[in-house]
């Protein structure tokens, strides 16, 4: 093999090495901003993740909201099947209310799977419309809520 071919094939390598690498930064830089999304049902069974940012849609239960002071403030999230206890540190949209579907952003307690510290809350935006997760996860926690509770009786 000739030296331009050497030098030709170098550069190549170096091509293809630096385009892995690139490569590899932007799929770790995309990995690590993902928000998954989980309901309270998958939140008590434990398939949300610990240590991760995630997203946690529900209703907020009626007579949950609690608000202390220097804008603490704590409320139930529920899916009609099981429930997460979740603090907030901030102001809340107008549009939250009890009885109101919400999705929080933010990550899970580590000692009590269901206290989640939320770092935003996001309200609907007008009455008739849901998220299509939260819709979803409202149906299925009626349909399993309403079925164990026939099994009960």
């Amino acid at each position: 093999m000739n030296t331009i071919r050497k030098r030709r094939l170098a550069w190549v390598m170096l091509l293809i090495c630096s385009s892995l690498l690139a490569a590899f930064f932007i799929l770790q830089a995309l990995r690590q901003n993902v928000n998954l999304f989980f309901t309270p049902t998958e939140v008590a069974t434990g398939e949300a993740k610990q240590k991760r940012v995630i997203r946690i849609g529900g209703m907020v239960q009626k007579g949950s909201l609690v608000q202390g002071k220097d804008l603490n403030i704590q409320f139930v999230l529920t899916d009609f099947a099981y429930s997460v206890t979740v603090q907030y540190t901030g102001i809340l949209p107008d549009l939250f209310k009890e009885g109101q579907g919400v999705v929080v952003l933010g990550q899970l307690d580590q000692g009590q799977k269901n206290l989640f510290y939320a770092d935003q809350v996001l309200a609907k935006h007008d009455e008739n419309y849901m998220p299509p997760e939260v819709g979803d996860a409202l149906k299925k926690g009626l349909k399993n809520n309403s079925i164990t509770a026939s099994n009960q009786k």
